[in-house]
């Protein structure tokens, strides 16, 4: 058993808080979002660990991507209360070899589809190599919706920390519509969906 180590990170939303771990939890590019305890056993993304999370009764929303956890917790808590206690809880889940997934399932809207236009399919890449990266780096995710070629809106779902972040909508409009929009001509507005 390899030991286990885990580090927090404060995100852009002051209610969430990355779990970083020495490990790969989800395989690089997928992500699983779980807006309350409900969501965490639906078929093809139940999660134990998720439905652990929910029983403190502070968390909000759970968010698991590439090598890390995203909790957030509701207003009323202060993190410096509780952040030990869950940095303690999820170093025991992992020691004691506890599933993340009852079964893993793939986000089928960041794969590049042989139906997808070519506008599509540039859009999806730009989303991989730039965007990606960056929300991750902040404890969120973004996916691509649709796009709508009659008046060139993407949609977006953001998750984890950018879920409810109040900065969201300023990356959302002068981050990734600036970009987008730069770099793919028909693209002339970017939404979030879903927030």
């Amino acid at each position: 058993m390899q030991p286990v180590f885990i580090y927090t990170e404060a995100s852009p939303n002051p209610n969430s808080m990355k779990f970083v771990l020495n490990f790969e939890l989800v395989p690089q590019g997928l992500s699983f979002d779980y807006p309350d305890s409900e969501s965490t056993q639906i078929e093809g993304k139940a999660s134990p660990l998720a439905g652990d999370l929910f029983q403190f009764p502070f968390v909000q929303r759970i968010f698991l991507a590439s090598n890390f956890i995203t909790v957030t917790k509701d207003d009323a808590t202060d993190w410096g209360d509780v952040i030990l206690d869950t940095k303690q809880f999820l170093k025991i889940y992992f020691e004691e070899n506890h599933p993340v997934f009852e079964q893993k399932t793939v986000d089928k809207n960041t794969a590049i589809l042989d139906t997808d236009s070519p506008t599509v399919r540039q859009i999806k890449t730009i989303l991989d190599d730039y965007v990606r990266p960056a929300v991750e780096s902040d404890g969120g995710a973004i996916s691509f919706h649709s796009f709508e070629e009659i008046t060139g809106t993407v949609k977006v779902l953001l998750q984890g920390s950018c879920s409810g972040c109040p900065s969201s909508t300023l990356t959302l409009k002068a981050g990734i519509q600036n970009l987008l929009t730069q770099m793919v001509p028909d693209v002339k507005e970017v939404v979030a969906e879903g927030v």
